[in-house]
């Protein structure tokens, strides 16, 4: 059937296709989301949590989050920590 709608050319109507090029954009900003709304906060209380043990510098955390295009979602955390005396010896 799909053969004969080939030769035959049939035209979509405008609703459909108007209905293809939204399916699109959404996905395109889906896909185009910056960050979630939640991970300011979050690394704000991993930044507490870290700084009860060590005392790091708010710039030395970031916190990544990556979306594939199979909907899987990779938290990256990434905190450098200061050179103890104990190791620099």
């Amino acid at each position: 059937m799909a053969l004969l709608d080939f030769f035959l050319s049939r035209k979509k109507n405008t609703a459909n296709i108007a209905k293809e090029r939204l399916q699109i954009i959404v996905a395109e900003r889906r896909r185009g989301d910056a960050e979630p709304h939640y991970l300011p906060q979050l690394k704000k209380d991993l930044l507490e949590v870290i700084c009860r043990y060590v005392k790091i510098d708010p710039e030395m955390l970031t916190v990544k989050l990556d979306q594939n295009d199979d909907d899987i979602s990779i938290l990256e955390l990434n905190v450098t920590l200061p050179e103890t005396e104990d190791t620099a010896k």
